[in-house]
C-alpha cells in the first residue's frame, strides 16, 4: 500500500462517522417534518378538522400589517413626504353614459343629426381619458395595496419604513422563505403524489354508484354544480382550479401536455372522464363544441369547469366571456371567486413571469385567502342569444364579487384591437349622424 492510499484510508476512517451522522440526522429531520405534516395539516385537511391555527395567524397579520402601515404614514409625515395612495376607482370619475348620450349633451340644443365639430371633442376626451386611466391595461398588472403587508412587491411605499419596520421586514423574509416556502413545497409535491396514486385507485373502480356515491358524500355545498350542467368562473390564477376542486369534482377542459402535467392528465383521466384537446384540434370550434355538448348530454359525467375569460386577470374585475360554452343549451352554474390581496398576490401575470417564478412568489407570501360564491343556477332564456347569456352570467358574478364588470376582450392582454371593436363605434356614432328613424320621419 502506498503513502497516498494509506492517507485515503485514515481519511475515510475519519470521515465515515461523521457520514453516517448527517445522514441519520437528515433522516430523523424528514421523518418529524413529514410526520408534523401529516398530523396537523394533510389528516386534518382531509377529515375538514381545524385547530383554529389559521384564523389565529390572519387576525395576527392583519394586526400587524396595520401597525406597518401606521408606523410608514408617521415616518412619511416626519419626512415631510406624501404616501402613494392607489386609486381603486379610477383616477377620472366617468358617468356610465352611451356615446350617443355624450354627444347629444355636448351639442347644442335641437341641433341637426349631422356632423358636429363639437363632435371632436368627444373623441379626443375620450382618447385622452384611455391614456391616462386605461381600464383595461391595469387589469393585467397586480393590484396596488393601501396598507403595507411587509411584501416589496406589493406596495410603493416600502421605501418610508424605519429601522424598526426593516428589521420586522428581515423576520419576515426568514419566516417565508425559510420556514412557509419549504413548507408549501412539501405540501405541493405531497398533494401532487397524492393526486396521482389517488386518481388511478378510483380509476380502478367501475363507473356508476360508487363514483357518484363518493362525489355527492364528500362534497355538500349549496348550489352544487350538477352533472349535465357547465360551472363558470372569473379567471385569476391556475390554482382556481385546485380552490374549486376543493369543493366537488369537476371535468377539466384543456390541451395536452407532455411532462410532469402529462401524468396528471394521465391520472386524472383514469379516475374520471375530462376533455383534453390535442394542439391542432383547439382551434376548431366546432369539434370543441361538439365534444363539449356530448359530455354535458350524458348526466353520468361530471359538471364542466370553465373559465369564459380566456386568460388571468388581476381580481379587481370580469373582463368579456367568450360565447363557446353558452351556446351548448345547458344549465350553467355561475361562481364568483375572489381573492384578498393583503395576505399574498395570486394573480398571474403570464406576460411577466414565467410558472416557476410565478409559484416561488405565490408560495413565498404571507398566505393565499379567497372567498368563493356559488351562485344559483342560470339558463338561457328564449328571448336572448348567447352573447347575451354570457354578460348576464358575468354580471351576476361581477356583482357578487364585488368585481368591476367591463366589457373588452381579455385577449387585449397579449392582441391588438379587433376590427370588430372599431367598427361597433363607427356604427354608434354613423346613427348620431344618420339620426333615428323617428327624427327622418319629422324631416
Amino acid at each position: 500500500m502506498s503513502v497516498q492510499q494509506m492517507k485515503w484510508s485514515t481519511m475515510e476512517s475519519y470521515l465515515f462517522p461523521f457520514d453516517s451522522l448527517i445522514c441519520m440526522l437528515l433522516g430523523i429531520s424528514f421523518t418529524v417534518w413529514f410526520t408534523l405534516l401529516l398530523v396537523f395539516i394533510i389528516v386534518p385537511a382531509i377529515l375538514g378538522v381545524s385547530f383554529g391555527i389559521r384564523r389565529l395567524y390572519m387576525k395576527s397579520l392583519i394586526k400587524l400589517f396595520e401597525w406597518a402601515t401606521l408606523r410608514m404614514e408617521r415616518g412619511a409625515k416626519e419626512k415631510n413626504q406624501h404616501l402613494y395612495k392607489p386609486y381603486s376607482n379610477g383616477i377620472i370619475a366617468k358617468e356610465p353614459m352611451s356615446l350617443e348620450q355624450e354627444i347629444q349633451e355636448m351639442r347644442r340644443e335641437g341641433a341637426e343629426p349631422e356632423f358636429d365639430m363639437s363632435d371632436i371633442f368627444y373623441f379626443c376626451r375620450r382618447g385622452v381619458e384611455s391614456i391616462v386611466d386605461d381600464e383595461v391595461t391595469k387589469r393585467f398588472t397586480a393590484e396596488e395595496l393601501e396598507s403595507w403587508n411587509l411584501l416589496t412587491r406589493s406596495n410603493y411605499n416600502f421605501h418610508h419604513i424605519s429601522t424598526r419596520l426593516t428589521a420586522l421586514w428581515g423576520a419576515g423574509v426568514l419566516i417565508r422563505y425559510g420556514f412557509l416556502l419549504p413548507l408549501r413545497v412539501t405540501l405541493a409535491f405531497t398533494g401532487v403524489g397524492l393526486l396521482v396514486v389517488l386518481s388511478s385507485i378510483i380509476g380502478l373502480f367501475p363507473s356508476g354508484r360508487i363514483k357518484n356515491y363518493v362525489s355527492d358524500k364528500v362534497h355538500l355545498i349549496e348550489n352544487k354544480p350538477r352533472n349535465g350542467g357547465i360551472c363558470v368562473a372569473n379567471h385569476t390564477s391556475p390554482i382556481d382550479v385546485i380552490i374549486l376542486a376543493s369543493d366537488g369534482c369537476y371535468a377539466m377542459v384543456g390541451q395536452v401536455h407532455g411532462g410532469l402535467m402529462g401524468v396528471i392528465q394521465r391520472a386524472m383521466v383514469k379516475a374520471c372522464p375530462h376533455i383534453w384537446f390535442e394542439r391542432s384540434e383547439v382551434k376548431d370550434r366546432h369539434l370543441v363544441a361538439k365534444r363539449l355538448s356530448d359530455h354535458v348530454a350524458d348526466e353520468s359525467k361530471l359538471p364542466i369547469l370553465i373559465f369564459p375569460e380566456g386568460t388571468c386577470i388581476n381580481n379587481t374585475s370580469v373582463m368579456m366571456f367568450k360565447k363557446g360554452s353558452f351556446e351548448i343549451g345547458c344549465t350553467v352554474y355561475p361562481v364568483a371567486i375572489k381573492y384578498d390581496p393583503r395576505f399574498g398576490d395570486a394573480f398571474w401575470n403570464s406576460s411577466k413571469f414565467g410558472m416557476v417564478n410565478y409559484l416561488l412568489h405565490m408560495m413565498s407570501s404571507w398566505a393565499i385567502v379567497c372567498s368563493v360564491w356559488y351562485l344559483p343556477p342560470m339558463s338561457r332564456r328564449e328571448d336572448e342569444d348567447a352573447v347575451q347569456f354570457a354578460n348576464r352570467v358575468k354580471a351576476a358574478i361581477a356583482r357578487k364579487g364585488g368585481l368591476a364588470d367591463l366589457l373588452w376582450d381579455g385577449g387585449l392582454k397579449r392582441d391588438k384591437v379587433k376590427e370588430v371593436f372599431k367598427e361597433e363605434q363607427q356604427k354608434l356614432y354613423s346613427k348620431v349622424l344618420v339620426g333615428s328613424s323617428e327624427d327622418r320621419s319629422r324631416s
